[in-house]
């Protein structure tokens, strides 16, 4: 008999609201949720039907029925729960940015492979079913080398310093917030670790970093740019150039749909996976890592991505205040 997984969410805010929604496992059920509320955590669980609530992070951790923990705080306290979760014997798949810096991922697998449990980021993009059929689409077609990818992603904001989009006690800023995407997409497709190339970051009044360019290479010699704000809309758009061709993906954290321009300019569409069932990929790929079914490849990745954001900052000279 198959194995029922028991997840957990920690942080009731929006994106806790859609992974209920979305969630869809055969054999993985949402059994319980926390917030430093206990009325909060009480009206969540009884609006969504869910067993268990908790107004404490110590007595969810406690259950020794939780088998997952999905992590849904703002990115700025996700360290205390990834932490005590895995010290806890719960495996964790947490929102992005996973954490705050390179300092704090290190220490966050090295406590998860000692417990022998799995780590992961709620990146969508790298479990679409569409990323897969374009590595294939790639070597079937004998593309060629990769030359460049390119990333976009602008989001207007309104310029509010108290929104927490702005606000630095919050971890404010496009980096952590929108640039994780666009750096995601850049890994899925390079073939070996990206470094810094140049960079440059214009500051909102309150401090943080409200519009950026990055530039990377690799070993490979393969390029890549990423472009980032926060005060004006630029489409979600990947480009992936090969020599024989390229992908234009949009809306590219959740795509289903591609486009191939080959180099004589003939035009071909690409389709894989559902969009809307986005976040059950990565629920599903969870549990098929801890069932052992498949690799935790994702977590390299994400630490690859991880390691440029907590470059660039450095680069910029810019920490948050609460960062010592």
């Amino acid at each position: 008999m198959a194995k029922t997984y028991r997840w957990a969410i920690v942080g009731l805010g929006n994106i806790a609201h859609s992974f209920v929604k979305y969630f869809d496992q055969p054999d993985g059920e949402i059994y319980a949720v926390c917030s430093r509320s206990q009325a909060k955590a009480t009206a969540f669980a009884n609006e969504h039907h869910i067993a268990k609530a908790y107004g404490n992070l110590d007595d969810l951790l406690a259950d020794d029925q939780v088998d997952i923990i999905y992590v849904a705080t703002p990115h700025n306290y996700h360290i205390e729960t990834i932490l005590p979760a895995l010290r806890a014997g719960k495996h964790v798949l947490s929102e992005k940015a996973i954490t705050m810096s390179s300092t704090e991922l290190n220490i966050a697998r090295e406590v998860a492979t000692s417990n022998h449990l799995i780590l992961a980021e709620a990146m969508t993009l790298y479990h679409m079913p569409l990323y897969e059929k374009l590595h294939d689409f790639a070597a079937e077609r004998h593309l060629g080398d990769l030359k460049m990818v390119q990333a976009s992603f602008g989001s207007f904001k309104e310029a509010d310093p108290t929104n927490r989009f702005f606000n630095p006690d919050l971890a404010g800023g496009a980096l952590l917030d929108i640039g994780v995407y666009a750096l995601a997409f850049v890994e899925e497709f390079l073939t070996a670790k990206p470094y810094i190339t140049g960079t440059t970051m214009h500051r909102f009044s309150s401090g943080v970093d409200e519009s950026s360019t990055i530039t990377l290479r690799n070993a490979n010699d393969e390029l890549a740019t990423v472009a980032l704000t926060f005060r004006a809309k630029m489409p979600k758009r990947g480009i992936v150039a090969y020599e024989n061709g390229y992908f234009t993906v949009d809306t590219y954290p959740r795509a289903d749909t591609a486009t191939f321009t080959d180099n004589q300019g003939n035009v071909e569409t690409i389709t894989a996976g559902d969009s809307t069932n986005a976040m059950n990929y990565e629920i599903a790929n969870m549990q098929q890592m801890i069932a052992g079914k498949v690799h935790n490849t994702s977590l390299a990745k994400t630490a690859d991505v991880m390691d440029v954001m907590t470059a660039a900052r450095a680069q910029w000279d810019y920490r948050y205040p609460f960062e010592k």
